[in-house]
């Protein structure tokens, strides 16, 4: 089975890297050159646009930015469906918004081809070593076709409904990993105020209820002031704005993600939305008029 992969940004080449080790040939495009001579030294081939990537593929995976480059990736000029071939399968990993999955899916049944939304949780450690989980949305048929193919990319990959399913449940992770490193900032200033060093209250703690996979991963970055992104304050910003554009559709209250929503809304205005969202740290730290840096 031939690939293609379009976007190859901080998650989109190490997971294109994963499908070349596992055997796959894969035709690649990115809007910069770079990533795509870099996948080239490990074997994939160049393609010359997102259409000419189709033309030479059975499934064209894409891990973009947000709806709108998905839909002119997939639907614009020069885009998959002008180079599509019947029944060419789409699995589109980037984090948008449910509707937009389905509206992009619609398009690409018109043209006799099929098509997944299958968003990744994990960030780029995940993403390096072939452990993201991968959360599906679209017909059950067209996901056993190509489930090993994820597999090659994620250790836990689930079929959670039809269309637009992969992005609702992504869209709660986002909810849940805000909100979860929103508490933890709290939880850890507040020990610095109160007169217990941070990384104490890191250890004492991270082995009862209160102890995760967010803790355990973004603790140390918060205490080490190490905002490298592994996944940036813009792009959460845009996962929380799709959760509550949703959440008003459908009639569910969000009060906590809109809360920390505008918390990143801060972080933004200050200039740093490029930096991890452990930086999230540094609104509470800028409320309590401390850090809680290592001493």
């Amino acid at each position: 089975m031939k690939l293609g992969f379009i976007g190859l940004g901080i998650m989109g080449k190490p997971m294109c890297r994963n499908l070349l080790r596992a055997g796959y040939e894969v035709t690649v495009f990115n809007r910069s050159s770079g990533a795509m001579e870099e996948l080239r030294e490990d074997g994939a081939l160049p393609g010359a646009s997102s259409a000419d990537v189709a033309s030479k593929s059975d499934v064209v995976i894409t891990m973009l930015p947000n709806s709108p480059d998905v839909k002119d990736v997939i639907l614009g000029r020069n885009g998959v469906l002008e180079g599509a071939k019947r029944d060419l399968i789409i699995i589109d990993m980037s984090s948008i918004n449910p509707l937009a999955s389905q509206e992009v899916c619609a398009e690409a049944e018109k043209r006799g081809c099929y098509m997944l939304d299958a968003p990744v949780s994990g960030g780029e450690p995940k993403a390096i070593d072939g452990t993201l989980a991968i959360m599906v949305g679209g017909k059950e048929e067209i996901f056993q076709q190509v489930e090993p193919i994820l597999r090659a990319m994620g250790s836990s990959v689930r079929l959670c409904g039809g269309i637009g399913a992969g992005n609702t449940t992504k869209l709660a992770n986002q909810v849940i990993v805000a909100a979860n490193i929103a508490a933890l900032s709290e939880a850890l200033v507040l020990g610095r105020k109160a007169g217990v060093a941070p990384e104490i209250i890191f250890e004492a703690i991270r082995g009862g209820l209160a102890g995760s996979t967010v803790m355990n991963s973004k603790t140390p970055m918060m205490l080490d002031g190490d905002f490298d992104p592994g996944f940036r304050i813009a792009l959460h910003i845009k996962d929380l704005a799709n959760a509550l554009d949703v959440g008003h559709g459908v009639g569910a209250p969000l009060p906590l993600t809109a809360s920390v929503m505008e918390m990143m809304q801060w972080l933004r205005a200050n200039g740093f939305d490029q930096e991890d969202h452990s930086s999230l740290i540094r609104y509470y730290e800028n409320l309590a008029g401390t850090d809680i840096r290592r001493s």
